[in-house]
């Protein structure tokens, strides 16, 4: 009898990915670097800084579209974590009948969203730009941004399960400023000091913004492996690092 009380998965899923968007939502310091900063800044470099270039405005759209990412990934996956670890609200829906994947379900369907909200403004504002590119290309670029959700999101889960709410909001900014910059989404790792474009190599946000130049025609795609095969195994070492963060939080 108790069992026809309880809400189906499905539903149960549901539910919890609603209530995660609506509180992000509510969260000035999420709304602001996952809407806002994206197209406010591809505004500055495309139209203000490049001037009127439309090999300018496509290469931008396409390092933008990753950092877009960037924002609702390492701020809804680790600030919402290390703040639902603070009031207890893990550890209320552990104890819970929610089933075990709805909490980063949820997060990743939130996150999603908001990205794709992003991206409507972010090509919306290239097409204004003069961004002309083939039907194979945008889909191909929107599908390398889609799944730039990925890395910035596990490290954003290891973030939260590892530190407290302030430490992670100060943490999240840092990564966040660093990634977008030193990976050059913002502008070309070549104008940067050597031992910069060496480092660049080991972070994600240099190898996806590369790939998703490909996806434009704005790099030669024979480099393709030359970007994956790193960024692979980037992305498993952010899988290791939320893995042992969720699993040191839940001794």
């Amino acid at each position: 009898m108790m069992s026809t009380l309880l809400p189906s998965a499905p539903r149960i899923y549901w539910l919890e990915s609603r209530a995660e968007f609506i509180k992000s939502a509510r969260m000035p310091q999420f709304i602001i670097p996952t809407i806002a900063l994206p197209p406010t800044f591809y505004a500055l470099f495309a139209f203000a800084l490049g001037q009127g270039s439309t090999a300018s405005a496509t290469q931008t759209l396409a390092t933008f579209g990753v950092f877009a990412v960037m924002g609702p990934a390492l701020f809804g996956f680790g600030v919402n974590i290390a703040a639902e670890r603070e009031t207890g609200q893990l550890e209320l829906k552990r104890l819970s009948p929610m089933p075990a994947g709805a909490q980063i379900t949820a997060k990743i369907a939130a996150t999603t969203v908001y990205c794709a909200v992003a991206f409507v403004i972010l090509y919306a504002l290239g097409v204004a730009a003069g961004v002309s590119l083939a039907p194979s290309q945008w889909a191909a670029m929107l599908l390398v941004h889609f799944l730039s959700i990925i890395p910035f999101s596990l490290i954003g889960i290891g973030i939260g399960y590892r530190f407290g709410q302030g430490a992670a909001v100060a943490l999240a900014n840092i990564v966040f400023l660093a990634l977008a910059v030193l990976g050059g989404l913002w502008f070309p790792t070549t104008a940067m000091p050597q031992f910069m474009q060496i480092l660049a190599w080991s972070l994600p946000s240099y190898h996806l913004g590369e790939i998703a130049l490909m996806a434009a025609g704005q790099r030669d795609g024979g480099y393709l492996l030359l970007h994956a095969g790193p960024l692979l195994l980037i992305t498993l070492a952010a899988a290791i690092f939320a893995w042992t963060g969720e699993r040191q939080q839940s001794r």
